[in-house]
């Protein structure tokens, strides 16, 4: 038997998390040789992060190049928290591709930037085969601008053509564990699956039927690695495994560091940008309605066009105080890539919402994820909404100073993150939704700040 080896190490779902990754870096560069691919499976950039809000991502792809990446396949953090315009250009100077089958321009075809699969070969002679995929968020692509397709049919597509000049074929997915167990055992063509977006720590990957999955949690905190062998003669891999390398105690890698503070000082220079000339100082309170938390649920309506609103006091971090109120400022109060929508609501679902709302299980909810970056989720805030409420109980609402009616359809401004999930189950089975994209709700902050206040 003649085997061939390779190495694969892979990241996924930074999220502009940066405490470890001059130490991923280090480890990358340290142990790689001329038979290892690095891969990025995409959420890296967040804009909840300064640096990546202030460079418009362009940051990320810099530190990117820095650890040599061999390719990248873009997450939901890429493909819309972002605007169309500055997607197009995240990754203008890349120096690695980015490998994306399932995303296209609204007529059909595939962007400049993207190569739906690569083919490597090694100095060992191997040819690895690469397809990458991203989760189909479809109202929100085709909102932006793009069209993206259902993973599987691209799959099969673009397999069979890969699978002939490829020795092993690998899927960089970021389409979750569950959606990689479903492919896994459907696609009997791909050898190593390297996943995201669910943040599982697979300590030693996991097997399904003959594909070997690996995903290594968030944050950077677990470099992922994988070894691989194939046998030339019987023309197959024969053994696969999968690891995880704590680097926490790994060293630095010193060109990473020095990058990631020269991004931090251009990051505090871009972001120190006049919005508004506070009077007086706008309180928060997350279990408490206050002036502060009002005054952005009140921008959010009238940013939707709408007479009805609500959101999670939880939403705005701190209070602004009284003064010069930066964009820094503005991104450190509310640094959620979370976007403004109108629902649809009977009162019936309207009631059930605000019920819900009051309970001490949502109100102390640490939330992760759904876009939410802050702590607790805390108060619920209306605009055009009053509620009588004694601790947890709900005795009667008013709508615009008249009784709620269990029949009557309300449209009501909120944010995208209940429509997902179980956060508020009426919302996220509303019908009729409609996102504003691309502006987040800092977005809707800074303008009802500088309206306001932007010439004093």
């Amino acid at each position: 038997m003649a085997v061939k080896r390779l190495t694969l190490f892979h990241t996924n779902d930074i999220h502009s998390c940066f405490e470890h990754w001059a130490q991923v870096v280090a480890h990358i560069k340290n142990q790689r040789d001329e038979n290892t691919l690095y891969f990025d499976l995409g959420d890296h950039a967040d804009r909840s992060n300064p640096v990546t809000e202030a460079s418009i991502g362009q940051g990320n792809t810099r530190l990117l190049n820095e650890a040599q990446v061999d390719y990248v396949t873009i997450g939901n953090n890429e493909g819309i928290t972002f605007a169309k315009e500055q997607l197009e250009h995240l990754y203008d100077e890349a120096a690695f591709p980015v490998v994306l089958a399932n995303l296209f321009e609204q007529n059909g075809r595939r962007p400049d930037w993207v190569r739906p699969t690569a083919l490597h070969r090694l100095d060992n002679g191997l040819t690895v085969g690469l397809i990458g995929v991203t989760a189909p968020f479809t109202t929100f692509y085709q909102q932006l601008g793009w069209r993206i397709a259902p993973p599987k049919p691209v799959l099969k597509e673009q397999l069979v053509a890969l699978r002939q000049e490829a020795d092993i074929v690998i899927l960089l997915s970021h389409l979750g564990l569950f959606r990689d167990e479903e492919i896994a055992a459907e696609f009997e063509e791909i050898d190593v699956i390297i996943g995201a977006h669910t943040h599982h720590v697979l300590p030693a990957g996991k097997r399904v039927v003959g594909t070997l999955i690996a995903q290594a949690g968030k944050f950077g905190a677990y470099l992922g690695q994988v070894q691989i062998e194939y046998d030339t003669e019987s023309q197959q891999v024969v053994e696969s495994e999968a690891t995880l390398v704590d680097i926490s105690k790994s060293p630095e890698d010193e060109r990473t560091k020095t990058l990631l503070a020269d991004m931090k000082a251009e990051t505090e220079r871009l972001l120190a940008e006049q919005v508004a000339v506070l009077p007086e100082r706008l309180p928060v309170d997350w279990q408490a309605r206050t002036k502060g938390t009002q005054f952005l649920c009140d921008a959010l309506t009238e940013w939707c066009d709408q007479e009805l609103g609500m959101m999670h006091a939880g939403v705005l971090l701190e209070a602004l105080e009284a003064g010069v109120i930066t964009k820094g400022d503005i991104h450190r109060v509310c640094p959620h890539p979370i976007n403004p929508c109108v629902v649809e609501l009977t009162g019936r679902q309207l009631e059930e919402t605000v019920k819900r709302a009051f309970t001490k299980e949502l109100r102390q909810l640490e939330l992760k994820g759904f876009g939410f970056r802050g702590k607790v989720l805390g108060q619920m805030i209306f605009t055009g909404i009053e509620v009588d409420v004694t601790a947890e109980s709900v005795h009667s609402i008013t709508i615009l100073g008249e009784k709620l009616r269990a029949d009557q359809i309300y449209s009501i401004a909120t944010l995208d993150m209940y429509t997902f999930g179980h956060l508020l189950p009426a919302v996220a089975d509303s019908a009729t939704k409609r996102y504003f994209m691309p502006e987040f709700l800092r977005d809707i902050l800074a303008w009802k700040l500088s309206q306001q206040w932007g010439n004093a």
